[in-house]
């Protein structure tokens, strides 16, 4: 990069100057609100103000103390795992078989299999609620596995893109060298396909994971009163009591955010060796 501004003009060298400058004041505009968030969540006080007039903990003992929060942590975790297993399963399929078709109306069905994604949530949660209430699901009962219907039709599209990125440079001669040395479909499948294409899934995986654990609108349409995952539970909390436990279960999403992002791009940058891509 040195060696390339050498031979660079003045007006080249400070646009490159002030194209860093303004990306770098483009981030910060976008994390700031980040930012803010993290010193409130160890504020001694029940208000928010800065400077702060102390620092505690007392807020992420009032999170990990109170059955409502842990109850909602719960909640949002045993159905963000739950969506991911379904999803993950259903996009795999769906992205074998979308590499295996040779149609014209192959763009169509990737499509609808993307609508989710294209659809505003607000829109698709309130046809999910009618529909649910026309069969009759939408009670105490059913309403845990309604949320995990719902979350996993938003969730699988993710699945479907990562593992059809990955396919798209799979050597469909190693399935048929399986297949030749005696390898049922299945096994090929396991033993030679799904290796190679295991950081699209995982890839696939997290992102459902996470989609279907900072979902909020949905929820609120699905979830019965006393079912609340650990966004609703954030929302309801702004809604009628604000305090810095906000802040404190917001802290911690923050650092579950970063731990999947750093896991994705391991996973981009160890397929980029599998697949000899990566240049530097």
């Amino acid at each position: 990069m040195m060696a390339k501004l050498s031979y660079a003009t003045p007006v080249e060298r400070a646009w490159h100057i002030g194209l860093r400058v303004i990306c770098g004041a483009v981030l910060l505009f976008l994390i700031a609100p980040i930012i803010v968030i993290v010193p409130l969540s160890f504020n001694s006080e029940s208000f928010f103000t800065y400077p702060l007039p102390g620092v505690s903990l007392k807020w992420y003992v009032e999170f990990f103390t109170n059955p409502r929060w842990i109850g909602s942590v719960v909640t949002s975790f045993v159905v963000a795992a739950t969506v991911t297993a379904i999803s993950t399963a259903l996009g795999v399929l769906a992205s074998m078989g979308l590499a295996q078709l040779d149609m014209r109306g192959k763009s169509v069905i990737i499509a609808m299999l993307l609508l989710p994604m294209i659809v505003p949530v607000i829109i698709s949660s309130v046809g999910m609620y009618f529909f649910y209430v026309s069969i009759g699901i939408l009670n105490i009962r059913w309403a845990p596995v309604g949320l995990i219907l719902a979350h996993t039709a938003l969730a699988a599209p993710f699945v479907v893109i990562s593992v059809t990125a990955t396919l798209s440079g799979f050597d469909r001669s190693l399935i048929r060298a399986g297949a030749s040395l005696g390898g049922t479909p299945t096994t090929v499948f396991f033993k030679v396909v799904m290796p190679l294409i295991l950081p699209g899934i995982i890839s696939g995986a997290l992102l459902a994971f996470a989609t279907s654990f900072d979902e909020v609108v949905v929820a609120v349409f699905l979830t019965a009163p006393d079912q609340r995952t650990l966004p609703k539970q954030m929302f309801n909390g702004i809604r009628e009591n604000i305090n810095p436990t906000i802040t404190a279960a917001a802290t911690l999403l923050i650092i579950v955010s970063i731990l999947l992002l750093t896991a994705l791009e391991w996973l981009r940058r160890r397929q980029e060796r599998l697949h000899g891509t990566r240049t530097t």
